[in-house]
């Protein structure tokens, strides 16, 4: 089977020096545009960067019962969700344990677009039954372009003026060159950004107008590569890397429940005990695991110790290695008084260009994301490969995420916030 092309592909190919694509969802994306991926990523955290986010399944839910449809799916309350409001959430199997996770955005009381990695008509339709709502499949028919970084509200407001005052998870319709878009302030970077949603015969005339727009004010392509680097320091969750879903997986090992995930906050009242009686798939399930306290997991950011890092390679003889790509693997994290304990994982390690540290997603044992008085974690052991030895270097868990610059929530307009303050003396 040929591989599919999005409605954005013959612009951003001519654009691609690489000529490197991998494949998503059956179609063609580019791992990088440049040379380089930290060119693409200092272009997000630092000015602004368009990422093609075509490939996302799309499904339009309409009809009277469509909010009690997603309602009844749904972990987080998708009720809350008002027109012209988007909202993040997760859905879950009988047992409690994450199917998939992906965006709900209400355009009014009875239509909906639902976003998602993987395909998810099948479940849809098997959750209809007799309610007034019809699913139709519309991936193809529209492109979806991210906009992120400091500089993208400054660069869209000169096209769709009504973007300036868009709210954090907020969507409008608008028009961009004539051509009706939807713009939504929302993203995979962790950073102010928004995306826009176009019917794929206007796509390329949006996609030229946005580029032109960008003039000036250091707007780039980014690919897969220098994504992978954003969400990593957003703490945001990719499905086959920080969880599996539950569809798919064959052992309870490969499962993780919301709260597992570092989803608790979706549950209401702190994430120990749900707010609401809405009856949704898996909700008895969730309801034993938050009362019994039988999580297995907790998912946590991790700060890897800089000065014990760098012993381990400068006693050896050898330089200290800054690589910005993340490991492809996991990396065991191991505690106890011998450190012979293993006591988590990483699921996604990196150096962090704009932090300058090792950081890392990580699963950890409850007891082990415990806070202290000082608001500092737990003290994990990361297992590091130097000279070709198993050895270990003191990491400290934190709360997820580990870069939150103010501006991602911010109402103030072309605000350049500083970036949190929770990274002080990390």
């Amino acid at each position: 089977m040929l591989m599919k092309t999005t409605p954005f592909h013959p612009r951003l190919n001519e654009l691609n020096q690489t000529g490197l694509y991998g494949h998503w969802a059956g179609h063609l994306s580019a791992l990088r545009y440049d040379l380089s991926s930290k060119h693409e990523y200092f272009a997000v955290r630092n000015s602004a960067g368009f990422f093609d986010t075509s490939p996302l399944y799309k499904y339009r839910i309409t009809g009277p019962d469509s909010e009690r449809l997603l309602a009844g799916m749904m972990t987080r309350d998708v009720r809350r969700c008002r027109p012209g409001q988007a909202m993040y959430t997760v859905w879950c199997n009988d047992d409690g344990y994450v199917l998939e996770d992906g965006v709900v955005f209400r355009h009014a009381d009875d239509d909906w677009l639902l976003t998602a990695a993987d395909p998810n008509l099948g479940y849809l339709e098997s959750l209809k039954g007799r309610l007034r709502v019809e699913i139709e499949d519309v991936s193809p028919d529209y492109g979806m372009l991210a906009v992120q970084g400091p500089r993208s509200r400054e660069i869209l407001a000169g096209l769709a003026p009504e973007v300036e005052g868009l709210a954090f998870f907020g969507l409008i319709d608008a028009k961009i060159g004539g051509a009706p878009v939807t713009l939504s302030r929302t993203g995979y970077t962790g950073d102010l950004g928004f995306e826009v949603r176009v019917e794929a015969d206007d796509a390329m005339g949006v996609l030229d107008k946005i580029i032109q727009a960008g003039e000036g004010h250091g707007l780039r392509p980014f690919g897969e590569d220098a994504l992978m680097m954003l969400r990593i320091e957003a703490g945001l969750s990719l499905i086959n890397v920080e969880f599996s879903s539950a569809r798919y997986a064959f052992t309870d090992a490969e499962r993780f429940t919301p709260k597992e995930l570092g989803f608790g906050w979706m549950l209401g009242k702190g994430g120990s005990q749900l707010g609401e009686d809405r009856p949704f798939v898996g909700r008895r399930a969730i309801e034993r695991e938050l009362r019994d306290g039988t999580s297995r997991w907790a998912t946590v950011g991790l700060w890897v110790d800089w000065q014990e890092y760098a012993k381990l390679h400068i006693d050896r003889g050898l330089l200290v290695p800054k690589d910005e790509n993340p490991v492809g693997w996991e990396s065991m994290l191991y505690g106890g008084p011998d450190r012979d304990e293993r006591v988590g994982y990483a699921t996604s390690l990196m150096y962090s260009p704009v932090l300058q540290r090792h950081i890392a997603i990580a699963r950890v044992r409850p007891g082990h994301a415990a806070r202290s008085s000082t608001g500092l974690g737990s003290t994990v052991h990361l297992e590091v490969t130097v000279d070709h030895e198993y050895l270990s270097v003191p990491a400290t868990t934190d709360r997820l995420p580990l870069y939150s610059p103010a501006r991602k929530t911010s109402s103030t307009p072309r605000e350049l916030a500083p970036i949190s303050s929770r990274m002080e003396n990390r």
